[in-house]
Formats: C-alpha cells, sequence, structure tokens
C-alpha cells in the first residue's frame, strides 16, 4: 500500500474480498478515511461451497489476513440477511476480525446457534438490530431498508458518509405476496434516490432472468396441488433458512392430512430460530425421525436438507442407503423445492440418480411450481434503479456473465458502471470513481475444524494425491545405512497390490537404494531425501503420473 497515514487523502472506498465474481463467500468492506481517521465496516461474512474444480474441500470462505491486519480500525460486521453465503464464515472468522457484530432478530438467532458451536458466544459482541432501523456503527451512519428475500428479515443497508451515500443492496427480489415478510420498501428506496445516491453496490445472482419476478405465493399453490395427488412417504429438499417456504411446505402437507418431520440440524436449527422470532406460529411443531415411526406412509411428509447434493447432507445418506433411520423406496417421492447453485450441479445429479436407482420418483421445479428464485430478475433490478437513480453502480454477488448483463441493466438506467474483481479497492469520493489499488485475497477451505488456504502445501497435496495418486515406500537399515530386509511399497488410489508394476517398482526402488553413496547414509534426512529420488527414479514414465511420493525410514 506504500503510504503513510498523513498522506492518507480523506474519502469513501469500497474492497470486496469474497463474493465478485463468484456465487458465495460474500465479504465486503468499506473504509472511510474522515478528518485523519481511517475506518473500515465489513458487511457480510459467509461461506461458499466447493464445485468441480475444487474436490479437495468441502467448505470454502474468503481470507480476511488483509482485514485481519488492520482489526483495530474494523468498527464493525453488519449481516444483510440469515444465509450461509452471507454469514456462515462468522464463526470461523470472527477471531481474526474481533469486532462487534450486528444483525436482525433472525439473523442474531441462527448466528447464535453457530457462535455457541463454536464456543464464541461469550466473546462475540452481538447487537441485535430490528429491521428498518437507523442506527450508528463508528463512524458510519447506516439504514436497514427491508426487502423480500428467500430467508425472513433480508435487509438492505443505506450508507450515509460525509461523501455521499451507497446503497448496499443485499440479497433481494421484488414479490407482490411474499407471505412470511414485508414487501421490498420502495418507498424507502425511492426516498434514499431522491436524497441522492452516490452508487448502488448490488446482487446480480438472477439477473439473466428477465421480466418480473415469480412469487412466493405460486409456490405455495403449486406445492398444494403436486402433494395432494400423491400417495406413499414424501420428502421435499429445500434451503433450510426460507422459512416462507419451510410454511409453504408444511401447509401444503397439512391441506393433504400429512403431518411434517424435519430431518437434518440445519432444518431443526432453523425451526427453533424461526419460532423464538415469531413466524411458524401457526404451524404444529414438527415431529423428529422418532417421532415419526407410528405415523402411516401416507399421511407423513419429511422436509430434508441437502438439495445441492452435500455429501454428508441427510438427503444424500438416504440416496446411498446410509442413513441410520430413514430409509426411501419403491412408491416413495422427493420433490426438490429449489434451484441448483452453480458448481453442484453434478452432486445433485448423483443424489437424484442413486434415489431414482431406488425406485423413488423424482420431482423438480421441471415438473411442477415448486421454486421460485428469491433474487431480483433483469426487470426488478431495472425497476429499482429506476427509484434509486445512483451516479454509479456496482455489481456484486455473481459470476461475471451475471456481473455483465447487471451492468447492461445499470447503464441503460443512466448509472455508470465500474466491474470489480474480489481485491480491487474502489474509490468511490472524492475525485474520480476508479480502482486506486488492490488488496491481497484467496480462500481458506475449512478442514475438519481447520482453516487451510487453498494454495498451501496440504490441499496442494490433496489435490495432487487426488489426481496423481501417492506411492509411499518405507524400509529399514542398520547402524551403518545398509538395508535390512526388503522395502515397502504402497501405492493407494494409483496401484492394486497384485498389479505387477508394484512388483516392478519395488524391485527398482530397492537396487536404487543400494546405489545411494555411503556418506549419505549415516545422516537420516539426507539419506531420507537420496530415496525419495529413488522412489521417483523406480516410478519412471510408464505410469504417466506424477504421484505424491514419501519415504519412512527405519533405523535399527
Amino acid at each position: 500500500m506504500g503510504l503513510s497515514m498523513t498522506e492518507y487523502k480523506d474519502g469513501l472506498a469500497y474492497l470486496p474480498l469474497g463474493g465478485t465474481g463468484e456465487i458465495g463467500m460474500n465479504f465486503n468492506l468499506y473504509r472511510l478515511r474522515h478528518e485523519g481517521e481511517e475506518t473500515w465496516l465489513a458487511i457480510d461474512c459467509g461461506i461458499g461451497f466447493s464445485g468441480n474444480d475444487t474436490p479437495e474441500a468441502e467448505v470454502l470462505m474468503a481470507d480476511p489476513t488483509f482485514i485481519a491486519e488492520r482489526s483495530e480500525r474494523l468498527c464493525g460486521l453488519v449481516i444483510t440477511h440469515a444465509h450461509e453465503d452471507h454469514l456462515g464464515a462468522i464463526a470461523h472468522l470472527w477471531p481474526y476480525l474481533r469486532c462487534p457484530v450486528y444483525a436482525t432478530p433472525f439473523a442474531a438467532a441462527v448466528l447464535r446457534r453457530k457462535l455457541g458451536e463454536a464456543r464464541l458466544n461469550n466473546r462475540v459482541v452481538l447487537n441485535v438490530i430490528m429491521p428498518a432501523s437507523r442506527f450508528d456503527v463508528g463512524p458510519f451512519d447506516l439504514q436497514f431498508v427491508p426487502v423480500t428475500h428467500s430467508v425472513v428479515e433480508a435487509q438492505s443497508i443505506a450508507i450515509r458518509t460525509p461523501y455521499g451515500m451507497v446503497v448496499h443492496t443485499g440479497d433481494w427480489k421484488l414479490d407482490p405476496n411474499p407471505l412470511v415478510g414485508p414487501l421490498t420498501a420502495l418507498d424507502t428506496f425511492k426516498a434514499l434516490g431522491d436524497e441522492g445516491v452516490l452508487a448502488m453496490v448490488g446482487d446480480s445472482t438472477n439477473c439473466l432472468r428477465e421480466g418480473p419476478s415469480q412469487s412466493e405465493s405460486e409456490v405455495r399453490i403449486g406445492l398444494t396441488e403436486l402433494i395432494a395427488g400423491l400417495e406413499g412417504r414424501i420428502a421435499v429438499t429445500c434451503f433450510a433458512s426460507n422459512v416462507a417456504r419451510v410454511e409453504s411446505i408444511a401447509k401444503a402437507a397439512l391441506a393433504s392430512g400429512r403431518q411434517v418431520m424435519v430431518v437434518g440440524r440445519s432444518l431443526r436449527n432453523l425451526e427453533s430460530a424461526a419460532r423464538e422470532c415469531g413466524y411458524l406460529t401457526d404451524i404444529p411443531p414438527f415431529l423428529t425421525e422418532y417421532d415419526a415411526r407410528d405415523v402411516p406412509d401416507d399421511n407423513l411428509l419429511m422436509i430434508i436438507t441437502g438439495s445441492q447434493g452435500e455429501s454428508r447432507s441427510a438427503l444424500s445418506r438416504i440416496a446411498s442407503d446410509t442413513h441410520s433411520t430413514i430409509s426411501l423406496g419403491e412408491g416413495d417421492t422427493v420433490i426438490y423445492s429449489s434451484r441448483v447453485i452453480p458448481g453442484n450441479e453434478q452432486a445433485v445429479m448423483t443424489v437424484q440418480d442413486n434415489l431414482t436407482r431406488r425406485g423413488v420418483m423424482v420431482l423438480t421445479d421441471k415438473d411442477g411450481m415448486v421454486h421460485v428464485s428469491g433474487h431480483a430478475t433483469g426487470g426488478d433490478i431495472s425497476y429499482l434503479y429506476g427509484l434509486v437513480r445512483p451516479k454509479y453502480s456496482v455489481p456484486t454477488h455473481g459470476e461475471w456473465r451475471h456481473l455483465t448483463a447487471h451492468a447492461a441493466l445499470a447503464r441503460e438506467a443512466g448509472s455508470d458502471v465500474v466491474l470489480l474483481e474480489d481485491g480491487d479497492i474502489l474509490n468511490l469520493a472524492p475525485g474520480e470513481v476508479k480502482v486506486e489499488d488492490t488488496a491481497p485475497t484467496g480462500r481458506l477451505a475449512l478442514d475438519g475444524g481447520r482453516l487451510l488456504p487453498m494454495t498451501g502445501g496440504v490441499l496442494a497435496a490433496r489435490r495432487r494425491m487426488l489426481f496423481n495418486g501417492v506411492v509411499l515406500a518405507s524400509f529399514a537399515v542398520d547402524d551403518e545405512g545398509y538395508v535390512i530386509g526388503e522395502p515397502r511399497i504402497s501405492a493407494p488410489g494409483l496401484l492394486d497390490r497384485e498389479d505387477p508394476e508394484s512388483e516392478r517398482i519395488r524391485e527398482d526402488f530397492a537396487y536404487a537404494i543400494d546405489e545411494i553413496p555411503d556418506e549419505l547414509r549415516y545422516d537420516d534426512i539426507a539419506f531420507r531425501d537420496a530415496a525419495r529420488t529413488a522412489l521417483r527414479r523406480a516410478l519412471g514414465r510408464k505410469l504417466q503420473k506424477r504421484p505424491l511420493v514419501d519415504v519412512h525410514l527405519l533405523r535399527v
């Protein structure tokens, strides 16, 4: 960065560390420099899910190093809504940020459970802010603007600063009848536009779809009609955080005389958070897997996690017949009340194929009105630009095809557009609106309880093992470094033990270590390095792979 604090110019800047040019991992920063003070504000801190390009990891998040190094100047983290791609990383990354967190009651209820699991509940200052409130976080004057989305209490944020106002939309849509929660507050957006908006930083995920958004109320009608005509056990999978959808599924089930059971920890947590915040009040408590044992098949509907094909989810285990209490088969139906997040197509198809193989009928949005997007269509976005009239548009939260389509809509509405990538530091005011610098970015993978850099040694080795296999050699030597007995070779994922090639490699390796010079045999490290080179040579080019190799040396 290179500048001392005294040389910094006052002004406002925006920096996405995650979620721009990709789906998920939303992590946004705003920098305010005013009267010699520099302050940062974070908005959202979410996870992303592994796609086909990252098979070595399941859950990803943006690397927080840049802001962690400035954490003493980070005044707060504000959450727009309770989806995993906006708050799922907080429990993992908060120890690097160490700032107060601000969220609506529902998002706070969801987050508290995550912080409790991470044993951070007593350390994180969690401020509950009512929807539509105006509040200060450090020097930032913030206003929550209620919007409709596929989770309750979603909020856009108006950020007022001495250098102008930014509207950060979060995830939103226009729905004339959202069923749970209010309509998008169009009057408020119009008032913000009248006040004057410097820039709008906006969701792009669904902008390729033209026309107005479809309504959640249409899904409730579609599900009710579909479920009424089915026999046997029915399972519906959806995003766990979509309270309106869970309510729609439950009401459709009750209309057909079915009791509702929820399967999966995230759904049980969702039910607790929703009821705690005053939602699902006219829905009877859901059954658990153990309550439902005596319910006849034709009177049972299960809501199950796993709509994205997650390998450890309840639906994936049911599809592969490895779930401890639930099995589905001939005469049963699974309804996918969800869309496939880009990158998860293969995993979802595998689960659907496994279900079909077991005789289960699989129904998706191709078979009926069972899902609508929670994100704004191109028509919605154009309408919002007409109200807010921002001078500048900064498309975020989407892949490049989404960002460029959003940019075209914004230009059509009269805004100047700046397209960014993660790590671009955009000067918003004063002066020219342009990328003035870049911040280091990266991805971390959640591996068990650890956070590992995607470019680090552990995951690089795992990626290499995944595609090229691994070869392990072990041998014992005496005090003078001469081999005792025969070396052993193991090549899991590359060669079977009975494969003649395994024996050829073992013999070549045994010959090669006999040739290692005497002066290297007294130093274990030098001997091991020489043996590793010998093992690579023994593998030769016949395998046409470059596996990860390692050698275990035992001196006896």
